[in-house]
């Protein structure tokens, strides 16, 4: 006991130090679950990078994972359809981290995607962990054990979900905090329209450009970039009623370095319906919120980065904000520290694009503070 005690704090200061490595987010990803397996063995992993304003998916990183034409289908059921350990229902649970076996009581194939895409291809139980911080949700990971394995053991789990915290800052940081100064190749939109099958039915000159920066999946048969066909999918779910499924957008960073925001629109209704999918630069009032999320700004220190933005003194901040002078103050030395910021000039440049100061909060969150 006091062996794997050991192993595993050591695996948790490794994971720290790669934290602190800022390394891109595939880099981060396999260099953690190298680590992880030293304590938690494991035989595939899938880390899904996700928008954390809306939990869909942008990106993926999987070694040894299902099959492309799998993936598909896994998230239509992600997406569209019930299942146990689904990843926006971790994102709310007390624990971000549970086992299938858990979860069903060891009868696994109670699970969709269990019966449809796991045990075919030559997987049993599995180990999700959603990679959430006081910012938001920015992935998930999920461990894959092949048949004729043991089962995740309850030990395993609460270790993996103490690291939830861990793996969002890596991911945040490589997501959001990484050199964003790569220029645009082109400021016009792209435009798709895609079948129920995910099939393009239309494409502008711009889509494409777009498209090969997002890149699509390194593995045979990937057709779409994966923020794209979730974006699809999402757009799909508002036909279906019930429930709102949210909003069909997702930003993101392409591989040239420049920010893009997709959004998908359903065109028509019923069976013969097809989704129209923009892809556009990130405006920095779009980015804004992001960002401020990764620092992990508060309701009231956006509000106060705003106005230092806007290029207002301190007494006047507080009259704003029906705030003393000294309690603004101490909003700012937060966000200085939050944000490694060394003055006003530092901490406007580090947040905003192009000489411009975006709105970091919406009126609903402005009402709020």
């Amino acid at each position: 006991m006091a062996q794997a005690t050991d192993s595993r704090e050591r695996v948790r200061r490794d994971v720290v130090r790669l934290v602190h490595r800022a390394l891109r987010a595939e880099d981060f990803t396999r260099a953690v679950t190298r680590t992880l397996r030293r304590t938690v063995p494991f035989d595939g992993t899938c880390l899904v990078t996700m928008d954390p304003a809306t939990l869909l998916p942008t990106g993926d990183v999987v070694d040894n994972g299902l099959p492309p034409d799998a993936v598909v289908r896994l998230s239509d059921i992600e997406l569209r359809e019930p299942d146990f350990n689904k990843f926006t229902a971790l994102a709310r649970a007390p624990r971000p981290a549970a086992s299938l076996s858990g979860a069903t009581s060891g009868d696994l194939d109670r699970s969709i995607r269990q019966r449809e895409l796991r045990r075919p291809s030559g997987f049993e139980d599995e180990l999700r962990v959603v990679c959430s911080d006081a910012t938001g949700t920015w992935g998930a990971l999920t461990l894959l054990r092949e048949a004729n394995r043991p089962h995740f053991t309850p030990a395993d789990v609460r270790f993996v979900a103490s690291l939830a915290e861990m793996l969002a800052d890596g991911l945040r940081r490589a997501v959001v905090l990484a050199d964003t100064a790569a220029e645009s190749a082109t400021g016009d939109a792209g435009l798709l329209v895609l079948g129920p099958d995910d099939a393009v039915t239309m494409a502008n000159s711009s889509a494409d450009i777009w498209l090969d920066e997002l890149g699509v999946e390194r593995r045979d048969g990937a057709r779409l970039p994966v923020a794209v066909r979730a974006v699809a999918q999402r757009a799909w779910a508002t036909v279906e009623g019930g429930v709102d499924p949210g909003p069909a957008r997702a930003r993101l960073r392409t591989r040239a370095g420049r920010w893009v925001v997709v959004r998908g629109s359903l065109l028509g209704d019923g069976p013969g319906s097809r989704v129209a999918i923009l892809m556009e630069t990130a405006r920095p009032p779009e980015l804004a919120p992001l960002i401020a999320d990764a620092y992990g700004l508060t309701g009231r220190e956006r509000l106060v980065t705003e106005l230092v933005a806007r290029g207002f003194p301190t007494n006047e901040i507080a009259q704003r904000l029906k705030l003393s002078a000294y309690t603004v103050q101490d909003h700012l030395k937060s966000i200085f520290d939050k944000m490694g910021a060394g003055s006003r000039g530092d901490l406007v440049a580090r947040l905003f694009i192009d000489h411009y100061a975006p709105r970091l909060t919406s009126a609903e969150d402005s009402r709020r503070t």
